[in-house]
Parts: structure tokens; sequence; C-alpha cells
């Protein structure tokens, strides 16, 4: 799931486009400690879910992108919430209560308390 979900991530952020190369299951064994299977799996269901694709003896490929905003866009939306962040834990917060904080947000629907 981390795999995946790092992969989701780093193509949100458009730190990851089209025609990359993911790197080797040997790579990902030795970088992350994670088994050769878990590895595979996760490759499999990026690829069954159309975002990536395994080329024979080539390697495993980035094939579409999923972010939604222009990159520059989600980069200054990404120094914003730095700075929220830094507030954060200027007040006190640890990484569990700003991470309680941002889901209570994404649920509430456009909801404003």
């Amino acid at each position: 799931m981390q795999v995946v979900r790092q992969v989701r991530e780093a193509l949100r952020l458009d730190w990851l486009k089209p025609g990359d190369r993911l790197p080797t299951v040997r790579d990902m064994v030795k970088s992350c400690g994670v088994n050769a299977n878990t590895v595979l799996k996760a490759y499999r269901e990026l690829e069954l879910s159309g975002l990536v694709e395994a080329r024979q003896g080539s390697g495993t490929f980035i094939r579409a992108a999923l972010g939604s905003a222009p990159p520059e866009a989600m980069e200054q939306l990404r120094k914003r919430l730095h700075e929220w962040v830094g507030e954060a834990r200027a007040s006190g917060l640890d990484n569990e209560d700003i991470d309680a904080l941002v889901r209570t947000v994404l649920n509430d629907k456009g909801e404003q308390r």
C-alpha cells in the first residue's frame, strides 16, 4: 500500500511524469528493505489501475498522470501548507494532531465550523 501511495503522490505532485521509469524490483528491495513480492504486487496494482506499464526486459514505466492542477499551483499550495504546518507545530500540535485536523477538514464536504 505504501509503494502505491507514494507513486500516486509523486504523480499528483508532478514528481513523476508519463515515460519515467520506476526503480526495478531489485532496487526497491535494496533501498526500502521491502519484500520483492510486495513490490511486485504494488507494481501490478498500479498497472491494473492504468498508471504504469511493464515492458518486458525494460522495466516499469509511468503511463498516465494524476494531477488535476497545474504544477505551479500545486507548488504554491505546497509552500502555503508548509507554512501552515509550521504554525501548527509552533502552536504545540504534533504530526498526529495535524493529521487529525487535516482529515476533519477534508471530510467536512465544504462545511465550515
